[in-house]
């Protein structure tokens, strides 16, 4: 049974965003937009007969629809092509999470303004979940150049690694039929549909990793988004270009970056389109190495409503990208569908 938060819920949860400190990445504007065109905050108040869920990266709420499909009302709170880091929501982003029935995170201290806001103004009955941290233990954590450990935050992208983004699904599928029984079969069938699609996914990674000759599996990155996915795929990860406060690196560090390059006949570096880098293609110039400036971590291609605009969608554009610029053949993903798999 829903009911209304209270009006001390709402001031406190306004009261966090005003007092957020820092220059927000991701405007109010760009949040409330897109909710806006999706529909979500005008299906708010539309009855009970669907679970309202609210996610925050889109690989998240990719998965997530595809295990709740059409019995939950989603709602991706963190607009596509911006810095979940350092996003901090909208005072529009509390309703959506006052009257939210589950709230989904991926945790490992990825979100933690809208983590606050949640808290803040979020049901006393509503849980709130996270991804990441049900699905690795902390021995297992990874830390880097971008995710150092002296600072305490471990590198939070689980869901690169598809083995990951598996077991994500899976915790979905039971939080959505904890929090609506009489849909358990439904989120079942869809979590068996989508495991195959990942499946396919996770084998086609493989194959397309074994292309890669040995000594050029090794990766250059502006944001290390790629720390899970090297470990289980075999890749090495050399480094990391943006600095855990996600200034640039020191001349010393960039010299010792070309060096390395060089050394290790790295043929590709990569960097992001969320987040542009001169000083990668600073590297790739005085190494030698190609520059490739399209990998996404958290924005699947296409418009928000394109049938390819998937957590699969933006895997398989990334493996067909880094593949074939390291020398490996990435014909593998021609027959994999990515479209949404969930039932109607």
């Amino acid at each position: 049974m829903r009911t209304v938060p209270t009006l001390f819920a709402l001031v406190l949860a306004l009261a966090v965003v005003a007092c957020s400190s820092g220059t927000s990445t991701g405007s109010p504007a760009g949040s409330g937009a897109v909710a806006s065109a999706l529909g979500w905050h005008d299906e708010l108040t539309a009855g009970t007969d669907k679970l309202d869920v609210a996610t925050t990266v889109a690989p998240i709420s990719s998965i997530a629809r595809n295990v709740g499909g059409a019995r939950i009302r989603l709602h991706g709170l963190i607009p596509d092509a911006t810095n979940s880091h350092t996003f901090e929501p909208a005072p529009s982003d509390a309703k959506v999470l006052a009257n939210a029935d589950l709230i989904v995170v991926n945790g490992l201290h990825l979100e933690q303004p809208t983590l606050e806001l949640a808290e803040a103004s979020k049901r006393a009955d509503t849980p709130i979940k996270l991804l990441a941290d049900n699905t690795i233990s902390r021995e297992e954590w990874l830390f880097d150049f971008s995710f150092p450990e002296s600072e305490g935050d471990p590198n939070p992208h689980l869901w690169m690694n598809v083995q990951y983004a598996l077991h994500y699904a899976e915790l979905l599928r039971d939080w959505f039929s904890q929090a609506d029984a009489p849909n358990k079969a439904y989120y079942a069938a869809n979590f068996d549909a989508y495991r195959s699609r990942l499946d396919q996914l996770d084998g086609m990674v493989k194959q397309g990793v074994a292309s890669v000759p040995e000594k050029s599996r090794k990766l250059l990155t502006y944001h290390d988004s790629w720390a899970y996915w090297a470990r289980q795929y075999g890749f090495k990860v050399i480094g990391a270009v943006q600095a855990s406060d996600f200034s640039d690196p020191s001349p010393q560090e960039v010299a010792r970056l070309i060096d390395q390059v060089k050394a290790e006949q790295v043929p590709a570096i990569f960097g992001s389109e969320v987040f542009p880098s001169p000083v990668l293609e600073q590297i790739a110039r005085e190494s030698g190495a190609k520059f490739v400036d399209a990998l996404r971590d958290d924005e699947p291609p296409g418009a928000q409503n394109a049938p390819a605009h998937t957590y699969v969608g933006m895997l398989k554009k990334d493996m067909q990208i880094m593949i074939e610029a390291l020398g490996g053949d990435p014909t593998a993903f021609e027959p994999l569908v990515v479209t949404d798999t969930y039932g109607s």
